[in-house]
């Protein structure tokens, strides 16, 4: 299961043109659209595609491939096909190339690990200090709760700024 940060206004263009199914459609063969807008398909050495946005505006998609005969000249041909067919879909699913499609991620993952690093040195902190009121303990553990929480949601934006409140918590 991958997720790709989608460029803002983009999945309502998407939507308004036809939907996920629709586009996935124009890149891969064998598509069924799902009423909640999801899609599933596949083409050639992508044995199964299945894609839909997520509450938080996302692209998530989940592709199951199967090698090609490395020793077929006929096969690679496909198999790069394949490559730049599912390369070409997410460049118009998600409005973003494939260097800011990486930069995002990177960008999201960091979100995550600031947040989870705010919950640590929170934690250690009021571990090791003899002076943190319970009523800044009690707000600490509220904001490690809903960083927590965003995270399992997957919501490392959230999460991230709840991580910043904490910290600034023992500023």
């Amino acid at each position: 299961m991958e997720r790709f940060d989608v460029k803002r206004g983009l999945m309502k263009q998407i939507n308004a043109d036809g939907g996920l199914a629709a586009l996935a459609g124009k890149y891969f063969e064998n598509v069924e659209g799902n009423d909640d807008g999801s899609f599933v398909g596949s083409h050639d050495i992508m044995t199964s595609i299945k894609g839909h946005f997520s509450d938080t505006g996302a692209l998530v998609i989940d592709v199951k491939n199967s090698p090609p005969n490395f020793d077929d000249p006929e096969a690679m041909k496909i198999a790069q096909d394949s490559r730049k067919r599912w390369t070409q879909f997410l460049d118009e699913a998600t409005g973003y190339n494939s260097k800011q499609r990486g930069d995002k991620a990177k960008e999201w993952a960091k979100k995550s690990s600031k947040a989870k690093s705010a919950v640590s040195s929170a934690r250690h902190f009021m571990k090791m200090s003899t002076n943190v009121s319970d009523e800044k303990k009690s707000q600490a553990e509220a904001l490690i709760a809903e960083i927590e929480s965003a995270l399992e949601e997957g919501e490392n934006t959230r999460a991230a700024g709840r991580g910043e409140k904490l910290n600034n918590l023992f500023k």
